[in-house]
């Protein structure tokens, strides 16, 4: 085997290895035992567990980040596109590389000071906003929700993602649908000035309610919906 060959093989276990138990519980002595090398071998390619793992995060980083920045920057998209294909390349990457997906969304060693995953996550809220910030000035919606905004659709996908990790009842294409209905449906029927209407709110009637006059004249005033080609209505 050359030392090419035994690097990616290291590589391979460690992945693995973090995957299953995290990087604390793993030790260089199981990463040697495992490939079936000597203690020696794996300090000479990475000097120890950390440099092994840096490399493995490393690795599914920039594969991750390749998958998502390439759908998010493709301009000629519509709206729902771009959210159809995020929920997608972000399944995909869990699909064929859930290993990696288990490391990078594991708990960060106390020696990492990258935040990787979060990182990651930070640079696609941002280009969330990006889209966001458009689609908001274009249906006259103030604008300062939209990190917020972002956050919300970075975090439902992140979230159902990790759970379908682990419990893979149903396809991809079928989760995503289901995530691209939850968010799609919430944006094709965004307020421009959302309210509480049970908390919190003041007096809204018995109970806490709206007159169902008022709450009609309210939603005819305040919905604005979001379409990715300028449309009203954008739901389908």
């Amino acid at each position: 085997m050359t030392a090419l060959q035994r690097r990616e093989q290291l590589i391979a276990v460690g992945r693995s290895l973090f995957a299953a138990k995290g990087f604390e519980a793993v030790s260089v002595e199981e990463i040697a035992a495992t490939a079936k090398v000597s203690k020696p071998i794996v300090y000479e390619h990475f000097g120890g567990k950390e440099g092994l793992y840096a490399v493995v995060v490393d690795r599914e980083m920039q594969t991750l980040t390749g998958a998502m920045m390439e759908t998010l920057a493709e301009p000629a998209q519509g709206s729902r596109q771009i959210v159809e294909n995020a929920a997608m390349a972000f399944l995909n990457y869990i699909e064929e590389h859930t290993e990696g997906f288990q490391v990078l969304s594991r708990d960060r060693p106390t020696t990492d000071p990258s935040g990787s995953f979060n990182s990651l996550l930070g640079d696609v809220s941002v280009r969330v906003e990006d889209l966001l910030v458009r689609a908001f000035k274009r249906h006259k919606i103030p604008a300062k929700g939209v990190p917020y905004y972002a956050q919300m659709l970075v975090g439902l996908m992140v979230f159902t993602g990790q759970y379908w990790a682990t419990h893979r009842k149903m396809s991809k294409e079928q989760l995503a649908a289901y995530i691209v209905n939850l968010a799609w449906n919430g944006l094709s029927r965004m307020e421009a000035k959302p309210e509480l209407r049970y908390v919190g709110g003041g007096d809204h009637g018995d109970h806490g309610e709206r007159p169902s006059g008022g709450e009609r004249q309210d939603r005819s005033h305040s919905d604005t919906e979001i379409s990715p080609d300028g449309n009203a209505d954008i739901a389908e």
